[in-house]
């Protein structure tokens, strides 16, 4: 399944109950529905010739999450320790 972040609560009411439309969801995933679809629309695009399969990606477009990156859990800054605390001791120094 595709993620987009968008709650399934969070669904237009036009199309019923966001239950039911998880579950058609699932079910069309299941059986293949989605596949033939997919396969179909490719075949059209391909005898209107509305299909470029001369596409090339590189590393420059392809951004990884942070955490992908070796990141630190706190993020990028570094913490910078300003102020030390110096002790003296009494008959030493």
């Amino acid at each position: 399944m595709k993620r987009t972040g968008s709650p399934w609560r969070d669904m237009p009411e036009r199309y019923g109950p966001w239950k039911t439309c998880h579950e058609r969801l699932r079910r069309w995933a299941d059986d293949g529905t989605w596949a033939r679809l997919k396969q179909h629309v490719i075949a059209v695009a391909e005898t209107d010739g509305d299909v470029d399969w001369n596409a090339q990606a590189d590393s420059t477009i392809a951004r990884a999450h942070q955490h992908a990156a070796g990141a630190r859990k706190g993020g990028s800054t570094r913490r910078i320790r300003r102020h030390v605390k110096v002790w003296v001791v009494p008959g030493e120094g």
